[in-house]
């Protein structure tokens, strides 16, 4: 009981510090009051706080993730790993840009994905894992999923920015935010290295799917969402190249891409381990 208790601690520790943050950047930059500024800079302390955060879930993972047994994985820690990717690429970026409005957002899904695991335990061991060619897959994965994951929640602010903009209805909220140009710039450059990662993701599962699960690539529904996904973010990219597509449009692609990226690890692993409780 205590070393379950142990190893589940960093995944508590990391969802109460997340939660606490993004408490606080909601009350310093998103709540509505006569004394605040719009759009104050993130603070030093408030990125080591982030760090440490990120620092407490990465152990967490670690542990969970890679026993003496080999690698194991589920859909609780999928998402706690593609979040601590997510904010870890966040908190990276507002060295470069302004991401202190984006916080508010971010944190509370850190929080509750990074409390997963403790809600869902059970993991399964995953073959072929000690194969350097499955961590490299592992990985390219790992990170398409967070930098897509990223760019959905990037739509769906830039979706509320611009229509806030046209009925100019602006709150601190939403003006706390980047610039929408600048966000939209953003956007596009974390779909178009998400893409070339998932490209790499679907390209080695497609091509070498017996080095690396030691099985041939198989067409199940899983496969199916994937290769569904790619092409909606493939036809997304060349859009925007060829025609400019931008604004809603190119929102609506991204966020139908992603759903059927969810779908296609994240929901199987749901369905597969909690509702037919399947290890």
């Amino acid at each position: 009981m205590a070393d379950i208790v142990i190893q589940l601690l960093p995944h508590i520790l990391a969802a109460l510090l997340y939660a606490g943050l993004a408490f606080h950047f909601w009350n310093t930059r998103w709540r509505e009051g006569e004394h605040q500024s719009v759009a104050s800079p993130m603070q030093t302390w408030e990125r080591a706080a982030i760090a440490a955060a990120l620092l407490i879930q990465a152990i967490g993972l670690y542990q969970g993730l890679f026993g003496e047994a080999g690698m194991h994985f589920s859909f609780g820690f999928a998402l706690s790993l593609m979040m601590w990717l997510a904010v870890l690429i966040y908190w990276l970026e507002s060295f470069m840009a302004r991401m202190e409005g984006m916080q508010p957002m971010v944190l509370p899904l850190a929080a509750a994905c990074s409390f997963l695991p403790v809600v869902f335990p059970n993991v399964h061991l995953v073959a072929n894992a000690s194969a350097t060619g499955f961590k490299l897959h592992f990985l390219a994965a790992m990170l398409a999923y967070s930098l897509l994951t990223l760019s959905a929640l990037h739509a769906i602010f830039m979706g509320f920015t611009e229509n806030a903009l046209h009925k100019r209805t602006l709150k601190r909220s939403l003006a706390s935010l980047p610039p929408l140009m600048a966000m939209e710039t953003l956007l596009f450059r974390m779909l178009t290295l998400g893409f070339i990662l998932l490209t790499l993701t679907v390209g080695s599962g497609l091509f070498f799917s017996e080095a690396l699960f030691g099985k041939p690539l198989s067409i199940d529904h899983k496969t199916l969402f994937a290769f569904a996904s790619w092409g909606i973010f493939a036809t997304l990219l060349f859009g925007r190249h060829a025609w400019g597509w931008r604004g809603k449009r190119a929102l609506r692609w991204t966020l139908t891409g992603f759903a059927l990226l969810i779908l296609a690890y994240v929901g199987s692993r749901f369905v597969a381990e909690v509702i037919l409780g399947r290890i």
